[in-house]
């Protein structure tokens, strides 16, 4: 499944919130830049179709959506489709770009450590 930008934006928003409506992610949105709410209801129409939001109940007219598919789910495809695109499939290049030119404190260095002693001894 592919995402435009957009809708990613609006299911990172759904990721978030347990369950939303149009409104509401309209106005979220609204806020970071001028986008009409009838824009915002395709979208959502569009992922719903993709089932990748599902209506979870209603009250009155409103409608609340809820995401179906989890974040992991979603990431991994584009995240493979950018190492390819970006980095020539080389995973090890995008690592060693994290580590040499974003910037990361302590808590991060010690969290990427431990993710690596795990895949470490996965592979033993």
């Amino acid at each position: 499944m592919t995402l435009s930008d957009f809708e990613l934006e609006v299911m990172q928003l759904f990721w978030e919130m347990d369950e939303a409506t149009a409104p509401q992610i309209h106005k979220i949105i609204a806020q970071r830049r001028e986008v009409k709410y009838s824009t915002v209801k395709t979208i959502i129409d569009r992922l719903e179709k993709k089932d990748s939001l599902k209506r979870c109940r209603t009250q009155g007219r409103t409608i609340y959506y809820a995401a179906i598919k989890e974040k992991k789910t979603v990431r991994l495809p584009l995240i493979k489709d950018f190492i390819e695109r970006v980095f020539l499939g080389k995973s090890r290049s995008l690592a060693a770009h994290i580590l040499e030119k974003e910037e990361l404190n302590l808590e991060d260095i010690e969290y990427l450590e431990s993710v690596l002693k795990e895949r470490k001894k996965e592979l033993k």
